[in-house]
Formats: structure tokens, sequence, C-alpha cells
């Protein structure tokens, strides 16, 4: 299962407790927090001078490592499910790499990239937490630990809504408090679940599809 969305909407609060509700309702669950190392690498632009890191390796530089760093942190994800077990909970996932190469300009890549994220398997729920760009600044610039423009956080926005594989994701609100949110993501899981769904453990890169579709629950009969 995993949580996408723009940076600021809470994805990291919400996959820790998606993984503790799976738990709690007997389908041991693990978070894993897919980055695709940004924040590190702006950590090292500062240490030699630059700003961040699109000035220290340029549009196309960034979005390849990044890819790439992306591409290991769920490959690795992928491999500790087999040992574990457990369902995978991905705070972010393949999705949020198009989108990322979308708000970021970088559309001649898209293509590569995707042919290498085909490796990975779909998740059976991709929750997409909606909320306003203005409001996602709002928390960023108060957590104080990273930096977004407001004219990217419109472009991820508007990535994620035009992704093809936007029909699939089911919306949450994620304006709304915390505890709110969680619930609401809850409702949709227990309604899945109700479904006589079964969520299983994280599949080996190129495996088959899980047989379950994943359609918006609203869309479900």
């Amino acid at each position: 299962m995993a949580l996408i969305g723009i940076d600021g909407s809470g994805k990291t609060t919400q996959a820790y407790r998606l993984a503790e509700a799976l738990t709690a309702a007997g389908h041991p669950a693990a978070y894993h927090r897919n980055a695709g190392g940004r924040r590190w690498l702006g950590r090292v632009a500062h240490r030699l001078g630059r700003p961040d890191a699109l000035s220290l390796l340029g549009r196309d530089g960034m979005l390849l490592v990044e890819s790439v760093l992306r591409w290991l942190a769920i490959a690795m994800t992928l491999l500790g499910g087999l040992c574990t077990g457990r369902v995978a909970v991905m705070d972010r996932y393949a999705a949020c790499q198009y989108a990322s190469l979308r708000a970021h300009g970088g559309h001649r890549w898209e293509r590569m990239i995707r042919a290498a994220y085909r490796l990975f398997p779909r998740p059976q729920l991709t929750f997409l937490l909606t909320v306003e760009p203005t409001e996602a600044y709002r928390r960023i610039e108060r957590r104080g630990t990273d930096h977004e423009s407001l004219g990217f956080l419109a472009a991820a926005d508007l990535a994620y809504r035009t992704l093809p594989e936007y029909p699939t994701f089911v919306p949450v609100d994620a304006a709304l408090p915390a505890e709110d949110l969680a619930r609401e993501i809850r409702e949709h899981l227990n309604a899945w679940l109700a479904a006589g769904n079964e969520p299983t453990a994280t599949a080996p890169a190129g495996a088959a599809t899980p047989v379950t579709e994943l359609v918006p629950l609203q869309a479900r009969p």
C-alpha cells in the first residue's frame, strides 16, 4: 500500500498510522520511506556552497540521481518484504517520481524512468493525500527542516492530477486534522477489507501485478 502526494501533505505521519492500523487489524505491516534523497542532496549542496541540489547537479542531473536513489529505496523495501512477510506501507512510491519529473519539467526522461520502475508491482491501494499548495507551503515553512517554493508545490499538485494512474488513486483530504485524516483512511481501508480483499506481503520486483484491482472505493459498487 502506498501514500503519495505533494510535500507537506502529511504522507509520513499517515503512513505510520496506516501501518499501525493494518497491524491492529491482524495484518502485520511495516512502514517504509522511499525517499529520493533530495533533502540529503540539499545538505551536501549547502556544504559545498550551493543553495540547493538543483544548483549543484543541474535539473537533469538532479532528476536522474533522485530517480536512481528512489528506485534503490523501493527495491530494498521489496527485497526486505520477502524476508519479513509483512505488508509494506510505502511513504512515496513510483508515482511520486513520475510527478517529480513532470513538476521539474523533466518530461523527456519520463519514458525511460517508467521503464525502469515497471519492475515494481502496483500497490493494492494507493492513497493520494490532497492539500492546497498554499497550505502545504505553510506546513513546510513551519517545520523548518527544508524548503519548497509555492510554484513547485503547485506544479507537483498538477502533476499528480495529470498522471495516467490518477483514476486508480484513492483521494483523501489532507487538509483535515491528522486524527480526522487517519480516521478517513482507516474507513477506506476497512471498507476495502470488508469487500473481501486481503493485503498481501510485498511481492518481489518483476512479480505479477496483484489480482485485486486498484480502484478508488468511491467507484466500488
